[in-house]
């Protein structure tokens, strides 16, 4: 459902768009909190053109391509989700699987593990400032579209870096109390 969503609060926000529009946009913004592969979007919007949440015309271009535009019941669609309580949001987190997992090997080997997770961390961090950038490079100061998702990736890059961090420094503590037995 979410990659319906981000499609039609994309296109509600921006206005009409090609399906290669939209995926441009993905790459540049949304792509921080749901991500998609252009082989996903075309099938959603066929869906959502056949829902009613989006109209279809072609763009007069004589290369076939075809403009989205999102409809009211589109934007009925938006709301209802952002308003709705999801009790059944699933979470996936390869970070804090290997943070249940990490504990199977050797503390030494465990740390480093961590160490290169911190490394990962860190690298999207420096991404999400990249963005964040870009994006105020490109948007007005009053256009709010994405800035706090923004934030919240900055922030959530931010403590995974930290606590891969603490995690591989407490991993390597409990290395050189073994090694000193």
């Amino acid at each position: 459902m979410s990659l319906r969503i981000a499609l039609l609060g994309t296109l509600a926000h921006h206005g009409p768009a090609t399906g290669y529009e939209l995926a441009k946009r993905f790459d540049t913004s949304i792509n921080l909190a749901w991500q998609a592969k252009h082989g996903q979007i075309y099938p959603e919007l066929a869906r959502m053109v056949k829902s009613g949440a989006v109209t279809v015309e072609n763009a007069g271009d004589g290369r076939g391509r075809k403009v989205y535009t999102v409809t009211d019941a589109g934007r009925r669609e938006i709301t209802e989700w952002v308003n709705g309580d999801d009790l059944y949001r699933g979470v996936r987190n390869e970070s804090a699987l290997r943070g249940f997992l990490v504990t199977l090997l050797p503390p030494r080997e465990a740390a480093a593990v961590m160490r290169a997770e911190e490394a990962r961390h860190a690298a999207k961090l420096a991404e999400v400032e990249h963005l964040k950038e870009e994006v105020e490079a490109r948007t007005a100061p009053d256009d709010p579209f994405g800035r706090y998702a923004l934030e919240l990736g900055l922030r959530n890059a931010t403590m995974m870096r930290d606590w891969a961090a603490e995690t591989a420094k407490d991993l390597e503590n409990k290395a050189e109390k073994e090694d000193r037995r």
